[in-house]
């Protein structure tokens, strides 16, 4: 994966993926706001990359799109099968959130929950994809998902002017993986992850992607349970490191997201932020930051409450 694929995947989805926008929320903080992205979170840009790529190989099936989701993915897919205007079936497991579940079904998409995990979730919807011809759209572990995610690091250097340091969620990786590839050499990438879902710091321990349990409040969109191909070779050739943070600090960085400029982002979408707000993360002086708040699908009356 390289800046070149990015930079394709950016020329493909302009017009489709929204340029969402960076808020400087203190002097060289700035947060980048997929919170305000089509369906509600970055999986939009890899949804229609992949789809668009198809279309333009002759390769877009009639039985239209399937993917397997936590629920932001699924949203994301969905949207894109209907603004392409062909058909989306979408496997989540049952953890993910009703607010998902009701979001894909009023985009079209046929829905079946199956399975306790984004894995069993998957497994189905393999097997659903070879009976019927539908184009599969991976969650996070297709080059073409990952250089459509990566357009978000893209923005971020044009929108920001630059910064040193771009602090990611991290769940199967399809997101970390683009940004690094696509701000190579200017900017440096700091993977994020809840303690309850360690995927790619045990994959860097281990030195190759391995099985995690999954749980915690991340776990409907954070939920894979093995960092994904392209994401590990990508992240450990660049050297780019794991930091984990608890559930407690993800909750209160998504409180802090709230009060303080008013993003109602879901748990997976403030755990970038919650590196900063616990000081997991510190930067040295004068270092410029971008954060990721890269998902908005929630209960906004949850706000105050420990899960999303």
């Amino acid at each position: 994966m390289r800046v070149g694929d990015v930079e394709r995947a950016a020329e493909r989805i302009a017009g489709h993926a929204r340029r969402t926008p960076v808020l400087e929320m203190s002097p060289g903080l700035f947060l980048k706001l997929e919170t305000a992205q089509h369906s509600g979170s970055f999986k939009v840009r890899g949804g229609f990359n992949r789809a668009l790529a198809a279309r333009e190989a002759g390769a877009l099936p009639e039985a239209g799109l399937i993917a397997a989701s936590g629920g932001n993915h699924g949203l994301a897919v969905a949207y894109a099968a209907r603004a392409l205007g062909v058909r989306a079936e979408i496997f989540v497991p049952t953890v993910s959130s009703p607010v998902k579940v009701a979001g894909l079904r009023a985009l079209g998409a046929e829905v079946t929950q199956t399975g306790e995990i984004y894995a069993e979730a998957y497994e189905a919807s393999a097997k659903r994809a070879a009976a019927t011809g539908a184009l599969e759209v991976h969650a996070y572990d297709h080059p073409d998902v990952v250089a459509g995610q990566g357009t978000v690091g893209l923005e971020v250097l044009e929108q920001t002017g630059g910064v040193d340091t771009v602090l990611v969620a991290v769940g199967g990786g399809g997101l970390v993986a683009g940004i690094t590839a696509a701000v190579a050499g200017r900017a440096r990438v700091v993977a994020v992850e809840p303690e309850l879902i360690p995927t790619l710091n045990r994959a860097l321990a281990a030195g190759g992607p391995v099985q995690v349990e999954v749980s915690g409040v991340g776990a409907d969109a954070l939920g894979a349970s093995r960092i994904g191909r392209i994401a590990y070779e990508v992240t450990s050739a660049a050297g780019v490191g794991s930091l984990l943070v608890p559930d407690e600090a993800i909750i209160e960085a998504r409180q802090e997201l709230w009060r303080s400029c008013r993003l109602a982002a879901e748990p997976a979408g403030a755990a970038a932020f919650a590196a900063l707000h616990s000081g997991a993360y510190v930067p040295a002086p004068g270092e410029r930051v971008a954060v990721i708040v890269c998902g908005a699908n929630t209960d906004p009356a949850t706000l105050g409450k420990r899960a999303g």
